[in-house]
């Protein structure tokens, strides 16, 4: 139960904040839209545990023949609520489309059509299996979920909180990529390798860094905190704090950003 996770009297405010906005959004779009009110039931119904609401939206993208809807919500909410923290950073992941994104419009809308908020908590869930060892479950979910939302991060990423996947078709995170806090990727992008090495091959992004859409960045580069790399480049090497860079190969033309 949410309980149990480990979060500050400060992140429960604005959980139950959150919780109350998707409650009130939800009960506006039922009475607005009555053919899309079965949408929402389940969320008007909860209890007011955020994890338990986001289980049951995943399971409904997710499930398939080979795995139920119960199933699936029954192993979501398992996950979620047994890693600590997690509620924050699904928060944070909402703040995100909320400020960075302005097609938002609402958190119910986040939660129910926003693929790249859908794929990136797939992930957290595929993430968290992944690490307790569940590795066959965690790459089906990852599978399932790349056909469904058209992203396809590897379980073992590690990705930050407050992320926002910006259209997110056809983003891939590689296997061995850091992605930190605060980050903005846009549709296209690839973190990948350059088909040379094996172990540490992907790159690291810096928090707040944000990869315009179809950059594509090779092989275990770093790039710094709050940098820009600019649509459709190709990024081979290291990029520094807060700079600009565009181009294939990418150059930095602003060292400050600008």
């Amino acid at each position: 139960m949410l309980a149990a996770l480990t979060i500050s009297p400060r992140e429960g405010l604005a959980c139950a904040g959150l919780i109350e906005r998707l409650a009130a959004e939800a009960a506006a779009l039922a009475a607005a839209e009555p053919l899309l009110a079965g949408t929402v039931a389940p969320l008007l119904a909860s209890d007011g545990d955020l994890l338990s609401i986001l289980a049951w939206q995943l399971a409904g993208q997710l499930a398939g023949e080979a795995v139920s809807h119960s199933q699936l919500q029954a192993l979501f909410s398992e996950v979620l609520n047994a890693a600590p923290g997690l509620t924050a950073i699904v928060v944070q992941d909402f703040d995100a489309a909320l400020e960075r994104d302005p097609a938002s419009e609402s958190a119910l809308q986040i939660l129910l059509h926003m693929k790249g908020f859908q794929a990136l908590q797939s992930h957290r869930i595929a993430n968290a299996l992944w690490l307790r060892g569940r590795r066959s479950l965690a790459l089906h979910l990852q599978a399932v979920s790349s056909r469904v939302f058209g992203v396809d991060i590897h379980p073992a990423a590690h990705i930050g909180a407050g992320i926002m996947l910006d259209h997110a078709t056809g983003i891939v995170i590689g296997e061995t990529s850091v992605v930190g806090d605060g980050v903005s990727i846009f549709q296209n992008v690839t973190l990948g390798g350059t088909g040379k090495a094996r172990g540490d091959r992907h790159p690291k992004i810096g928090p707040g860094a944000v990869l315009g859409a179809g950059a594509v960045l090779l092989g275990p580069i770093r790039v710094g905190a709050g940098a820009q790399i600019g649509a459709g480049s190709v990024v081979l090497r290291d990029i520094p704090d807060s700079a600009t860079a565009v181009g294939i190969p990418a150059r930095v033309i602003d060292p400050r950003g600008g």
